[in-house]
């Protein structure tokens, strides 16, 4: 090697040492710079949580500061403090189930209870705002307010007309203690009943009062009290019954309605309400027509079947009145819980119709008709009449439902249906 190339050699070699030195340089003060960032990132971090934790500080200070101040306001001050303190107690009974249950500690509930009793409506709605608030979600809240003697108090309220809409309140406070009828708490106060019945038999645009959602507060009572069996008895004797199934055909409040009459159904005093009723069983009828209403028409379908269940008299009633292609309809198109209970009100018709087939097989000569002998051929004439006609029905009846499928986007079900049953499955 030259003196000139090994020259070239070392400067090269003393070029990549300089670089690489430049290298270390910027790499350790890159580091030394993230380290100061993330440094400065969890001091400013450390700061803000500390600001934030004494922003909550002084607030949890401010709230027991406020709780304080209305639960001895509400306590010892007067009709006007009590107010006060009664709607700062519902704001914050509103944040969470913590405070609410607080409040129940420090004897807040006797005290809004006695409130009722003021002459002054702005105290009682103040009142009742902040029990409803205290009484959502927790069965112990609650069952303090009846043990204070409310519902002594709320037929009172909701008796008499009020200028500030108390009675609106009242209703929603009594729905949510009608939730306990569920429970193991005594709650065997019924004289409420027949102010409820009387708001859901009132009309809304008559009385500003009613609103549609108290009338499905209302509702929700009587809903609440039918799931005890002890209590049909009541219900019935107040009228329940026909207001239900009036409310039971206004698609709104339909649902809640049926299921409460499907509760008392079940009872000897509730369906013997029902079967008397005028509006039975023309307006359950119509409701199996719901076709947009699947939940209604399961409901109805219940009711129907133990309405006719064992008992020809609703059947022939049921019958009379048109049921059977409705039936058949609901059997083909239906949820299939629907479709269930139609067949097996379709297999008791079919059922009794053998029954009365039975009864009166056998040779038909001799027989008197309405005075008339009656020969072999005109017998064998009628029975043609009547295959005849039960033909057309059927066809008419099963052309109804294909139009129906159309409308409805369902043709293509109810034909594979068709196909895949013959007429001898079908229950009737």
């Amino acid at each position: 090697m030259s003196d000139s190339d090994s020259f070239c050699f070392f400067s090269y070699y003393q070029e990549l040492r300089f670089f690489a030195r430049i290298r270390r340089f910027l790499q350790i003060k890159t580091s030394r710079k993230k380290y100061v960032s993330s440094e400065r990132f969890e001091k400013e971090n450390r700061e803000e949580e500390n600001d934030r934790g004494v922003e909550m500080a002084k607030g949890i200070a401010e709230s027991c500061f406020v709780l304080q101040r209305s639960v001895k306001q509400l306590h010892f001050g007067g009709w006007d403090e009590k107010e006060i303190a009664a709607k700062e107690i519902s704001r914050l009974a509103r944040e969470d189930l913590r405070t609410r249950k607080s409040l129940a500690t420090l004897g807040v509930i006797p005290t809004l209870v006695s409130m009722l009793d003021s002459e002054v409506s702005d105290h009682k709605k103040s009142a009742v705002q902040a029990l409803i608030e205290l009484a959502n979600g927790t069965y112990t809240n609650k069952a303090l307010m009846v043990e204070a003697g409310i519902l002594a108090k709320l037929p009172n309220l909701l008796g008499v007309p009020h200028p500030n809409g108390v009675g609106q309140f009242v209703v929603l406070l009594l729905l949510s203690l009608s939730s306990l009828a569920n429970t193991q708490f005594p709650f065997a106060s019924l004289e409420i009943l027949p102010f409820v019945v009387k708001i859901l038999d009132s009309d809304s645009d008559s009385d500003s009062d009613v609103t549609d959602e108290t009338k499905m507060a209302c509702l929700g009572i009587l809903y609440n009290f039918s799931t005890i069996l002890d209590h049909a008895g009541s219900l019935v004797s107040r009228g329940a019954v026909h207001t239900l199934l009036m409310l039971s055909s206004e698609k709104g409040a339909s649902e809640t309605a049926l299921a409460t009459l499907g509760n008392l159904v079940v009872t000897v005093v509730g369906k013997k309400a029902m079967e008397s009723d005028p509006l039975v069983p023309e307006s359950l009828i119509e409701i199996m027509t719901w076709e947009e209403k699947p939940k209604c028409q399961e409901l109805t379908a219940y009711i129907l079947m133990i309405l006719a269940h064992r008992s020809s008299v609703q059947r022939d009633k049921m019958k009379r009145s048109g049921i059977v292609p409705i039936l058949l309809e609901v059997a083909l198109l239906g949820t299939p819980l629907a479709q269930k209970r139609a067949l097996r009100i379709l297999q008791w018709f079919k059922d009794g119709r053998q029954m009365k087939i039975g009864a009166h097989s056998g040779p038909q000569t001799g027989r008197v008709l309405m005075g008339f002998p009656v020969s072999r051929e005109e017998t064998k004439e009628g029975k043609k009449a009547i295959k005849k006609m039960v033909k057309q029905s059927l066809d008419k009846n099963m052309e109804l439902i294909m139009r129906r499928a159309d409308a409805s986007g369902d043709a293509s079900k109810l034909k594979s249906l068709i196909v895949s049953s013959s007429s001898k499955s079908l229950p009737y």
